[in-house]
């Protein structure tokens, strides 16, 4: 399985640092069945982050025709409602107003030809699942993302989901921020099974929480 994680301007580095971890760490326990890079839909090139000015390097261009899983994460700045006016004088955008401006780069269209590509999965870490949402990508999927979002969410057409990790066949989403390390570890059991995972939670002192929501099963009645 190879996972390639997005980054753009603003991403949130936990969103990136905790998937990234857990599944290098997957591919050591698998002997080698796993691959990480981090890429951008613009090539290789130094992505700084939203968080303290924090810079890491894609070291390649995103590729929606190589198999595997491609990791959508979430901006890191200010929280402000998606309709707010902008204010120049702030120093740190809103977390909305960054993930905006992914949608005026070639992510959208590179996110579709994953979507479309059946040997791909799309997985989104917090507000990573609003980038393909808004670009009007997820109309009636179920996914999940920071709670702060699930009306946003909803209002693009998507079934948003309030649980910790929800899998919806070739969408994977995570909810807040450290849910990439759990999102990391579901696809690690996903792909290659539990052992691997428990492996990989032994060995960072984590035990994965939360029950991954599927759209199977009987329908809750109401509390």
């Amino acid at each position: 399985m190879h996972v390639q994680i997005v980054l753009f301007d603003g991403f949130d580095p936990l969103d990136v640092i905790g998937p990234f971890e857990v599944l290098h760490a997957g591919g050591a326990a698998s002997h080698g069945a796993v691959s990480v890079e981090l890429v951008a839909a613009e090539g290789p090139r130094e992505v700084v982050g939203g968080t303290g000015g924090l810079a890491l390097r894609a070291t390649a261009a995103l590729d929606p025709a190589r198999p595997g899983v491609v990791l959508v994460p979430g901006a890191a700045g200010r929280v402000g409602a998606p309709d707010a006016e902008p204010d120049p004088e702030a120093a740190v955008p809103t977390i909305p107003v960054l993930l905006g401006r992914t949608l005026t780069t070639g992510l959208p269209a590179l996110l579709k030809a994953v979507l479309d590509n059946p040997d791909t999965t799309l997985a989104t870490v917090c507000g990573g699942a609003l980038v393909p949402a808004m670009a009007g990508l997820l109309e009636g999927r179920h996914v999940t993302t920071h709670h702060l979002g699930l009306d946003l969410l909803d209002a693009t057409g998507a079934h948003a989901v309030r649980a910790r990790v929800v899998d919806d066949g070739d969408l994977v989403s995570g909810a807040a921020v450290t849910s990439g390390l759990d999102l990391g570890l579901y696809l690690l059991e996903r792909e290659l099974g539990p052992r691997i995972a428990h492996a990989v939670e032994d060995l960072f002192a984590y035990e994965r929480r939360g029950t991954v929501w599927h759209a199977r099963g009987p329908e809750p009645a109401a509390f």
